[in-house]
Formats: structure tokens, C-alpha cells, sequence
């Protein structure tokens, strides 16, 4: 959530950022009135149990009609601070709800607009000219088939539409891709984990994921869990209602998880193969940092996630996330988008996302730093990257990758984890 604080001194910035995002700008001024009315309540509650605790003071001391004059008046008075406290509490519970709602501040830098006013940042890699080198490319899901690495139809079979098996060495590569991304995460300094998918409302609601994004989220309404889509939502939540000594930050976390997705809003969208799927693994990068180290901290991610695909030897490009198309808890991400051959345009393969405060207050995680030789404690700022969404990795590797014999040439940084293999040759017929 915003600071109030900010809400109150400067609405019209927060009105902008709202606009920005295409959401109810009408919010900014409901929650500043119910802000209002419980400070004001709060005022009130005060002033009546100050006058309350004066009468009760009187009372023992006096006598005859005096005695029962201030009784009656103890009695208006009680009925008082308990219609004070209710007004109190029901306005505490309307700006909470309200908060809760509203988007956090879109960075100054961010373009605004939808999903297709984003800008690039920067390309990276060649693109393969196939017609000049003689030969037709390829879908990943016909050469997946081929190498016997795919396998949607029983996927169907058994779960429905967009869910998959990864089978022979489609499971070894995921297995190769998963360990590549966290040698190299460990290597930047990240504590590998292996994070819950399964978590409580509070942790999903305090990563800004039962907002806008709630429609795709998966909940199990018998037990109140949901199934995270992303471990960006246990690891925001690992250190929920905590504080953290300044000198221990930056702490760095790198998340394998399993990732359940309802894609709600996508009928029709990448249908086939295993680019838009229901369930899928993923390894996330996640950083706990002060709020002044956040603007670079989100630059080092972008970082690693460039070294990562270049390592992997994929053409891709950077782009800006115009403002309607960051999540709530986003001020700020960018995207790195892969060329997918076939597709004849970059798609999404990493994004990293700078939430600043925002997650840290809704989870309750502070730090304890020195402030004017005394020592402070205030919210400190989160951060997320993707590192390595296996099935839309091995999209894109398949597909950029292949040789006119149907076979996938493996980039040497996933050798050592696929027994030294430079190639994936298809199946016998």
C-alpha cells in the first residue's frame, strides 16, 4: 500500500498515477474522505474518554443530586465514546478496504498507456534469417513432438487444455534450465529456496495479487488457500511482520516453485503448445533492499536476467511497461522479450518489477536503520525478477535454436547439465 502520509500532503500525484493506470480515480478522494472521518472520530473517541476518565475521577467525591447529576452524565457519556468508537472503527475499516484498492505510485519514467505503448529499451542477439539458410522453421511444439520432449495431447487427456508433459529430454532440459538459473543466481549472491505453493489470503493479499489480478488466481475455498502463481508471493511474505537490521540488507532470494495460472481473459490466445499454460515452474529472483538502493537494485536485476538470456543465446529486447499494464504492486518494470521465430515478433520470457514500499507495508516488513543518531524503523523496499520461466525458456530455445534436420542445438551453457550434450536429435521413426 501508499503511504497516507503522501496521499494527504500530494492526492494529485497519486490521482495521476491512478489515471495512469487506467483505474478508478474517484478512489484518491473516497479514501482521503474516510481517511478524514477517522482521524476526526479518532479525535472524538479521544476527547470524550478524557472528559470520561475527568467525571470518573468526580464521581466518588460527591453526594446527593450532585452525585446523581454526574451519573446521568456518566451514562451520556459512555453511550458517547461507544458511538465514537464504532464511528472510529467502521471509518478504520473503510480506509483500510480503500487502500487496499488503490495501485501503487507509477514511477515518473514509466510511459503511459496500454499494453502496446510500451518502449524498447534496448535489442540484443541476431535474428536468424531461415530463408537464407534454406529451410522452413519449425514451431516448438512440432519439434518438441519430434524430440519427444512434449506432450499436450495426454496433457489434455488427463488435466484439459493448456496443461502439458514434459517428457525424456523436454524433462531433462527443464531440470538443465532450472539448475543453470540457479547456479548463476547463487553465483550473483541469491539464497536458493524452495518456496510453498500453496499460501494464506494474507500473503496473497499482501503481495497485490486479489486486486486486479485476482481473476487469475486459483483458490481453494474448503481450506482458504491459494496456489501462488508466482513464488514472488511466499518469498514477499518470508519475513512478514518482521524487522530487519539495515546492515543485513540487501538479503537476495532466488524461489523455484511450481506456478498455477487461470490465464482468465485469454480465451483463443496461444492455444497451441505450452507457451500460455495453467501450470508451470519457475525460478524468481527477489530482493529485499533499503528504499534509497531500490532504483539500482531493479537495474541489477534487469542485469541478470540480460545475462542469463545471453548466456542461453536468445535474440530478445528490453522494453519499458507502459503504465496500464504493470500489476498493482508495480512502480516500475521492465520486461525482457525473446524472438520467437515462428510468431515473427518478441514475446515475454524475465520481467522485473521495482514495488518499492508498497508490498513491504501491506506484509508488515520494516527495517531498523540510524537515523539522526537515533535508530529508526520504516518500511523497506521489495523487488522481483524472473529469471527462468521453463516452459516459454524452452519455447524459445526449440524454436531458435533448431537445425533443418528437425534437431536443437544446445547452448553451451546448459551442456555440464545435460551430460555434455550439444545436440537434441528427434526421435527415431
Amino acid at each position: 500500500m501508499i503511504d497516507l502520509r503522501l496521499l494527504r500532503e500530494d492526492p494529485d500525484r497519486v490521482r495521476a498515477s491512478q489515471r495512469a493506470r487506467g483505474e478508478d480515480v474517484g478512489l484518491v478522494d473516497a479514501l482521503l474522505s474516510a481517511d478524514e472521518r477517522r482521524r476526526s472520530s479518532g479525535l472524538r473517541f479521544d476527547e470524550l474518554r478524557s472528559e470520561q476518565k475527568a467525571l470518573g475521577k468526580l464521581i466518588p467525591k460527591a453526594s446527593g443530586d450532585e452525585k446523581a447529576e454526574l451519573l446521568k452524565k456518566a451514562g451520556e457519556l459512555a453511550a458517547a465514546v461507544k458511538a465514537a468508537n464504532a464511528e472510529q472503527d467502521t471509518a478504520d475499516e473503510d480506509a483500510k478496504r480503500l487502500l487496499l484498492q488503490l495501485g501503487n505510485l507509477v514511477h515518473e519514467d514509466v510511459p503511459v498507456g496500454g499494453e502496446e505503448d510500451f518502449v524498447v529499451l534496448e535489442t540484443h542477439g541476431t535474428i536468424r534469417d531461415f530463408a537464407a539458410e534454406g529451410f522452413e522453421p519449425k514451431d516448438h511444439l512440432e519439434l518438441g513432438e519430434a524430440l519427444g520432449a512434449i506432450d499436450v495431447e495426454r496433457g489434455a487427456k488427463v488435466s484439459g487444455s493448456r496443461f502439458y508433459y514434459l517428457t525424456g529430454v523436454g524433462a531433462l532440459l527443464e531440470l538443465a534450465l532450472v539448475n543453470a538459473a540457479i547456479a548463476q543466481a547463487t553465483e550473483a549472491g541469491f539464497t536458493p529456496m524452495l518456496t510453498p505453493a500453496l499460501v494464506r489470503p494474507r500473503a496473497m493479499e499482501g503481495t497485490g495479487f486479489l486486486g486486479q489480478a485476482a481473476e487469475n488466481v486459483y483458490h481453494l475455498e474448503k481450506d482458504d488457500y491459494y496456489l501462488v502463481g508466482t513464488s514472488e508471493v511466499p518469498l514477499a511474505a518470508y519475513h512478514m511482520d518482521e524487522i530487519i537490521d539495515a546492515d543485513k540488507l540487501p538479503l537476495r532470494y532466488a524461489g523455484f516453485s511450481p506456478c498455477f495460472r487461470r490465464e482468465a481473459g485469454t480465451y483463443g490466445k496461444d492455444t497451441r503448445g505450452i507457451f500460455r499454460v495453467h501450470q508451470f515452474d519457475k525460478v524468481e529472483m527477489f530482493s529485499y533492499v533499503a528504499p534509497e538502493d531500490a532504483e539500482n537494485e531493479h537495474k541489477r536485476l534487469l542485469d541478470w536476467e540480460k545475462q542469463w538470456l545471453t548466456g542461453l543465446e536468445l535474440p530478445f529486447q528490453v522494453i519499458d511497461v507502459a503504465s496500464a499494464d504493470l500489476g498493482a504492486s508495480a512502480s516500475r518494470k521492465f520486461d525482457c522479450e525473446a524472438w520467437i521465430p515462428t510468431q515473427g515478433k518478441y514475446r515475454e520470457l524475465t520481467s522485473a518489477s521495482n514495488c518499492d514500499s508498497f508490498q513491504a507495508r501491506r506484509l508488515s516488513v520494516r527495517m531498523r536503520a540510524e537515523q539522526d543518531g537515533k535508530k529508526a524503523v520504516q518500511p523497506l523496499a521489495t523487488l522481483n525478477g524472473t529469471l527462468c520461466a521453463v516452459p516459454r525458456t524452452i519455447v524459445a530455445l526449440l524454436e531458435n535454436h533448431q537445425l533443418p534436420d528437425g534437431s536443437v542445438r544446445v547452448p553451451e551453457v546448459l551442456r555440464p547439465y545435460l551430460g555434455g550434450r550439444e545436440i537434441l536429435e528427434p526421435l527415431a521413426k
